[in-house]
């Protein structure tokens, strides 16, 4: 099926889950990212549950913390 991460077209198989769509794109800290479905947030416990359809629009968002300089 086709969808969409971070803005570029993508193959998976159907039945794919978010948990399996970090290993597949090879997200060396997934500890460290926050997955948007369709634009609401996934929580990090149901990465593995989350079962993605046909048409899906997935964005991996990667957080940085910084200090005053």
């Amino acid at each position: 099926m086709t969808i969409r991460v971070n803005g570029e077209t993508q193959e998976v198989e159907t039945g794919t889950t978010v948990r399996q769509l970090l290993v597949v794109n090879d997200v060396a800290q997934p500890d460290m990212v926050s997955v948007q479905l369709n634009g609401e947030f996934v929580d990090r416990n149901r990465f593995p549950d989350t079962l993605l359809k046909e048409g899906d629009e997935i964005d991996f968002l990667y957080f940085m913390g910084g200090g005053a300089l």
